[in-house]
């Protein structure tokens, strides 16, 4: 193998496209479940211990719903949505689970490497538009931000993209920025979940193989193709020139580390160079409409891709007909799109739907994934292997899908049925991307609701004085996981009370440790939208 080589800084090296690194956007888009035992506090401290578990539990790496149920203690049928939606997101096609029928995913199990990697990116947070900083100027604004995502769900989807806050909405550069940054701030941790010590150093010598390597390609790629950017390896310097014949050589963990954070500051620093000359450049042509049309084969609001997507915004009152020459990746966003019927024939790796109202939408054979967010009274019709909805008024949903619909956040009105319609070469676009179409679960709707430890009573002031009745309490029986949760945070809370009731404070300390709680009390109860109920209790 040949000597290790530095990553090159020239301006040329840095600007080509097929040397650059990006990060993988379908885990960041398509691959975050709003389960609350899925966030870690400190990741690492936790997803060490339990890699070690489940290699111990299972000799061939690969972990099954079962396992995964009881080591993180959600679920089984979660843990099923893990190992879909990792299989869905994978970067490689030839793994077992991504070529696993969807009867028998559960029983191929995800490889450990990718599935700690999946659970430490559950804590990334979203580039979410700028807000008020002050919580009492909104203290009014009721319903507050989605408890799923942050956006301002108090508006509908129509209201959001006509309002002031469209402005604020982050364009595709500063996602992909904000995905490098996370990455940055996290691969010292993450190279550490892939890495292993060299018998008989200890862990202070941890090292990488090439094929623990490969599995950081489920969050980075080089080069401008989308996911079809290679093997990872195939760009390391310290792998580049090995034998194919022979096992490459470890490398040293802070290596890699220091080769991968080079590539991203070159990363970040071409992607700030290419959006600053368009801050102060004319309002998109996103933001006005068009007049009506005839249906038409192209507009000139169907940008052309981007690494791999292609996106069609800002569409209004009009219709558009896409087909697979016509996009120029295997990827498609449907962007802000209005009073229109959008045809996109073709078949795909991924769907976005996005921010559109009053609009049919017809997406051909999606094999991985479909997201459909922000959308207002919308009717999709799509065959694909999975379907996400959130946050979506007055929507219907035509489906064939191989997988359990899921739908997570603030969500009014909607309603499924099953697929129906056909084009000419649909059976060949379901084959292509291996979709069965012997299998449909558009009627098993998989809704994520309150989780136990999120779950609290709601109190009812007493309006009515002290007028008589023999209801004391909530006549509906809880499910066992709600009440053990509701016992332990009554503990939790007597516990806390004992502390600072004997927490040897001074008196001027306690007022001090008071007034901080009554500071933290009085935030949570603005961001929450709490403060409603607190101004009834009240006699508001």
């Amino acid at each position: 193998m040949s000597e290790p080589i530095e990553p090159s800084t020239s301006s040329s090296s840095t600007k080509d496209p097929a040397f650059l690194i990006h990060p993988r956007r379908e885990p960041f888009e398509h691959g975050l479940l709003p389960i609350p035992k899925l966030i870690f506090t400190d990741p690492t401290q936790t997803l060490i211990p339990l890699k070690q578990k489940l290699i111990e539990q299972s000799p061939s790496h690969r972990v099954k719903a079962a396992a995964i149920s009881e080591s993180l203690q959600i679920s089984i049928d979660h843990a099923r949505l893990v190992l879909d939606t990792l299989a869905s997101v994978l970067h490689l096609e030839s793994d077992p689970l991504v070529q696993a029928k969807p009867d028998v995913i559960d029983e191929v199990g995800a490889d450990v490497h990718d599935l700690v990697l999946f659970l430490y990116i559950q804590s990334y947070k979203k580039l979410l538009p700028r807000t008020h900083k002050d919580s009492a100027a909104v203290a009014d604004v009721w319903p507050s931000t989605s408890a799923f995502d942050g956006y301002l769900s108090a508006l509908s989807p129509l209201q959001l993209v006509r309002s002031n806050s469209r402005r604020f909405v982050p364009s595709q550069a500063d996602e992909e920025a904000h995905q490098l940054s996370y990455l940055q701030k996290h691969l010292a941790n993450l190279v550490s979940l892939l890495a292993e010590p060299v018998e008989g150093e200890g862990e202070e010598s941890l090292v990488l193989t090439m094929e623990r390597l490969e599995h950081l390609g489920f969050l980075i790629q080089f080069g401008d193709k989308g996911s079809e950017g290679g093997h990872l390896s195939q760009y390391a310097p310290f792998f580049a020139n090995s034998d194919p014949d022979m096992p490459a050589v470890p490398v040293p963990a802070v290596q890699v580390h220091e080769w991968i954070i080079n590539n991203i500051v070159s990363a970040l620093e071409n992607i700030s160079e290419r959006i600053s000359p368009k801050e102060n450049g004319p309002p998109s042509s996103s933001d006005q409409d068009v007049p009506m049309a005839d249906a038409c084969t192209s507009s000139t609001k169907g940008s052309t891709s981007v690494r791999g997507s292609s996106f069609i915004e800002g569409i209004s009152k009009s219709s558009l007909v896409k087909q697979g020459s016509d996009l120029k990746g295997p990827s498609v966003k449907v962007l802000n799109c209005h009073d229109s019927v959008i045809y996109i024939l073709a078949p795909l790796r991924y769907a976005t739907v996005y921010g559109c109202s009053d609009a049919t939408i017809v997406l051909g054979a999606v094999g991985k994934a479909v997201r459909i967010e922000h959308c207002e009274r919308v009717h999709v019709i799509t065959a694909a292997n999975r379907i996400c909805i959130a946050n979506c008024r007055e929507c219907m949903f035509f489906l064939g899908v191989n997988q359990r619909p899921l739908v997570v956040g603030d969500n009014h009105k909607l309603q499924v049925a099953p697929y129906n319609t056909f084009y000419s070469q649909l059976e060949e676009h379901l084959s292509e991307v291996g979709i069965d179409a012997a299998i449909n679960r558009w009627g098993e709707p998989l809704p994520l609701g309150v989780d136990p430890d999120q779950f609290t009573n709601f109190l009812i002031p007493n309006w009515f004085g002290g007028e008589p009745g023999s209801t004391k309490d909530n006549p509906f029986p809880l499910p066992d996981a709600y009440v053990e949760s509701q016992h332990r945070n009554q503990k939790n809370l007597g516990e806390v009370k004992q502390l600072l009731r004997e927490a040897p404070l001074e008196d001027n300390r306690k007022r001090e440790l008071s007034t901080a709680l009554h500071v933290y009390f009085k935030d949570w109860l603005y961001a929450s939208g709490n403060i409603r109920q607190l101004y009834c209790l009240q006699g508001e």
